[in-house]
């Protein structure tokens, strides 16, 4: 029946095929066809087709995927067919000797292809048709390689079932859908008007909108002019709106508008490095379009380019088995030969069940994480998202996974339709609590308002306030001289000075930890002065204190000996003369600081987690040629350049903390930034949930946020003395440490480095126990000076040999020689 239906479809359109017949190569071939068949100018095909051509290109620079054999690929447009045209597309490939089709993106698409892959035996590989109903079963070659709407409705209903929406949970007995509105597939404002007024008969209002990427806006921003966004309704958008905002850099306002509060889902790729390299590279390869069409990345890109991966692997299994590619005549389309169609050119290609086989063996890592396939033919660890949409952004609410189910990290409060005038944040509590405090009611709605190209600046900001278009602006606004000109400023409610946040890298303890508490010079000074007091000690003693005599080898090991055992315990040398008991009382106090000092010391670094940064402050980030981020909208570009005189080039300028994450695990050689500069309050909040970055070095500013008002307004000096409330009663110490504290990580005291000690934090008693040396060996020179005056003449031979020898000699056998001389001089008389 869908080869009858085929044949009616070719015969109607006229369609005129080249006859091709399969020959079998005998050697490995050099290249091999594959096919890709995509809506360029949709959202999911654009970028697709961006990263099918760079992971083709990564797989054909990359011998050892293939064993030198080449991909070649073929890209065909289906510009949104809904069928027909991408039959053509597919029948075109088998002039090429096609071995494999990466597409399409549309389920309806797959559908009517999938039936051609069948027949000609070719995997059909699509990264985007979700469709459940595309199984293995009914279409053997068909290969889906994302996630199924299966997991994605499982998901929407355990959101559904999370809230108690009792009357819309999808699958599941214990509840039903409302109502189904069906959406026709050549969309306008008239159908999309007639199928939302019969949702809006309905007394459900939660509503779940599940369509193409192209036309999703279109029917919210349809629903919106109907008073379907407002108060009371539910709106919950499947990953075609995930996929828009990451594609889309620049909505329309008007489409800004109609998706806030959405819920939308996002299929879930965890982190590695593969997909962080992957997306510091992506700038880079729409850079070389030539249309100068500038797009984001989405997560079917990611799937696309692990498409592309998955079947050159599954080809390097294939050509290891069947070196040689071959197609075959159709024979059950030999009785069609000849005639205009030329549908005996139809071939099948005769390895197309084992590279089928191949590719669902596969079990890679890509970008998207583990690519591998259960026995229903659905990657395994389905998983996503839940996003809350909020101005031009999106907040993780909570995760699903197939495994686990839902689990949901809400935010204080869920942003929904109808409610863009709730807001939250370290600012707004601040605001709310003075207002609270202000001896009058004072009525005001708050609006949002994003930073984007028409706001390029926070003084444009303040602007608006002396055009009339606001009458304060409430936020992260820095008080500098030159925005006091243009408006008033309440009491600062927080200090804020520039910091530099950097990356962090724990300091594992090692074999050699014991060496750490002291730097290189103060071990060397210290062994130096140990040596040295042991020498001393030795010189005063060893004419009185036999302990200290003996064979010089003897003499050698005992100042060793002494030296070193000073630093442990009590000697078990003697000291006798007063001199020597001055310099060990001097040492032994210097050798009980170093010891306490070392052992604190030493406690800390096996105890404490430490984190160390190449970069220690400003200091060094200007020193270096590192890529320095900065907000943009902020002062903080033009602080760097004028006052700093840091290079414009260097200065990278980011938007979300998305982006300050990203930009500093990228680090200066993958395209991120070695350090972001920004003010500390946003730093800490930046920093309350990741733990891998700190604050490096000290503030190096001194400055404060306020919220503005117009010139002369009474509300500033009401709003500062409520501010100063605030502070005296604590209540904004209470707030700060509930937006900006890290409760996610270790006490910041614990997180900071333990310095090493260095010599200069002891070089005063390293001088006074050298003053105490050098003191003591003077006066014992001047000691054995005079006494040496005193011999007598004969055995004083003036020379310095001889005053020498003097010294070395034992007291005691100088008392017998002085005996011996006065014996003798009694004799002579």
């Amino acid at each position: 029946m869908n080869m009858f239906w085929l044949l009616g479809l070719l015969f109607y359109n006229g369609l005129f095929l080249i006859s091709t017949t399969g020959t079998g190569a005998s050697t490995r071939p050099d290249v091999v066809n594959i096919g890709a068949i995509l809506s360029f100018n949709s959202s999911i095909g654009k970028v697709a087709k961006v990263a099918i051509e760079a992971a083709v290109e990564d797989v054909n620079s990359n011998p050892a995927v293939l064993n030198g054999t080449k991909l070649k690929l073929e890209m065909r447009d289906a510009k949104l067919s809904s069928g027909f045209l991408g039959i053509v597309e597919a029948l075109q490939f088998t002039e090429n000797d096609t071995v494999a089709i990466i597409g399409p993106q549309h389920s309806v698409m797959a559908h009517v292809i999938s039936h051609i892959a069948n027949e000609i035996q070719v995997p059909l590989l699509s990264f985007a048709a979700t469709d459940p109903s595309l199984n293995s079963l009914q279409f053997p070659y068909f290969v889906r390689t994302t996630q199924s709407d299966l997991f994605q409705m499982a998901a929407v209903a355990d959101i559904v079932s999370y809230y108690e929406w009792q009357a819309v949970i999808l699958a599941d007995k214990r509840c039903k859908i409302s109502y189904k509105a069906p959406l026709s597939p050549k969309l306008n404002r008239e159908s999309i008007t007639n199928s939302l007024v019969n949702v809006a008969l309905m007394d459900s209002r939660v509503i779940i909108l599940h369509l193409y990427a192209d036309w999703g806006l279109e029917v919210l921003d349809v629903a919106r002019n109907m008073g379907m966004m407002g108060s009371g309704y539910v709106w919950i958008a499947t990953d075609w709106l995930s996929t828009v905002l990451d594609t889309e850099p620049f909505l329309p306002s008007m489409a800004v508008d109609s998706i806030q509060g959405v819920l939308t889902l996002r299929m879930h790729t965890p982190d590695s490095e593969l997909k962080r390299n992957f997306v510091s590279r992506w700038s880079n390869l729409i850079a070389t379009k030539k249309d100068n069409d500038l797009f984001g990345l989405n997560v079917y890109g990611l799937y696309a380019y692990d498409t592309v991966s998955l079947l050159a692997h599954a080809l390097g299994a294939f050509l290891s088995q069947i070196e040689n590619i071959s197609f075959s005549n159709n024979p059950s389309l030999s009785e069609f030969h000849g005639g205009t169609l030329h549908l005996d050119a139809l071939s099948i290609f005769d390895g197309g069940k084992v590279l089928l086989d191949s590719v669902l063996q596969v079990n890679i890592s890509g970008v998207t994480g583990s690519i591998k396939f259960n026995s229903d033919g659905n990657l395994i660890h389905p998983a996503y998202e839940v996003i809350n949409i909020i101005g031009k952004g999106m907040r993780i609410i909570g995760y699903w996974s197939n495994s686990s189910g839902l689990s949901v990290l809400p935010p204080e409060k869920l942003q929904w339709v109808g409610g863009s005038d709730i807001f939250h944040g370290y600012c707004i509590d601040i605001f709310n609590a003075a207002v609270e405090l202000l001896p009058y009611a004072l009525p005001y709605s708050l609006f949002h308002m994003e930073m984007d190209i028409a706001i390029q600046v926070k003084t444009d900001l303040l602007h608006m306030i002396t055009t009339g278009e606001f009458d304060a602006v409430v936020g992260d606004i820095t008080i500098t001289t030159n925005r006091t000109k243009m408006v008033d400023f309440t009491q600062p409610y927080i200090e804020s000075g520039l910091v530099v946040v950097a990356p962090v890298k724990k300091l594992n303890s090692s074999a050699w930890a014991f060496l750490r508490p002291f730097t290189p010079m103060m071990w060397g000074v210290t062994g130096l002065f140990v040596l040295a007091v042991g020498v001393v000690v030795w010189i005063l003693e060893r004419r009185t204190n036999d302990e200290f005599g003996g064979h010089p080898r003897k003499q050698l090991v005992t100042i060793v000996w002494f030296s070193f055992s000073t630093l442990f315990f009590s000697p078990r040398e003697n000291v006798n003369s007063t001199l020597g008991r001055f310099v060990l009382n001097i040492w032994l106090f210097v050798v009980l600081v170093l010891t306490s000092s070392y052992t604190a010391s030493l406690t800390s670094i096996l105890t404490v987690e430490k984190l160390s940064s190449p970069i220690k402050g400003i200091e060094s980030l200007m020193a270096s040629n590192d890529p320095i981020g900065y907000m943009h909208g902020s002062f903080v570009d033009s602080y760097l350049i004028e006052e700093l005189n840091i290079q414009k080039s260097r200065l990278v300028s980011l938007s979300l903390e998305e982006e300050y994450e990203r930009a500093l695990k990228d680090g200066p050689h993958k395209g991120g930034v070695a350090a972001i500069v920004d003010m500390h309050p946003c730093m800490e909040l930046f920093l309350s949930t990741r733990c891998e970055f700190s604050i490096v070095g000290q503030e190096f500013t001194k400055m404060g946020w306020g919220f503005a008002f117009p010139r002369d307004s009474p509300l500033a000096i009401d709003m500062s003395i409520a501010i100063l409330k605030l502070s005296e009663n604590g209540e904004l110490q209470k707030i700060h440490d509930k937006w900006l504290a890290r409760k996610a990580c270790m006490s910041e005291g614990a997180k900071e480095e333990v310095d090493r000690l260095p010599l200069k934090s002891f070089w005063g008693l390293f001088l006074i126990c050298g003053l105490a040396c050098f003191l003591s060996l003077l006066l014992y020179v001047i000691k054995m000076v005079r006494q040496y005056m005193r011999l007598p003449a004969r055995s004083q031979s003036g020379s310095v040999q001889s005053f020498l020898s003097f010294v070395k000699e034992k007291e005691d056998d100088v008392h017998e020689e002085k005996e011996e001389e006065g014996q003798c001089r009694v004799r002579r008389r």
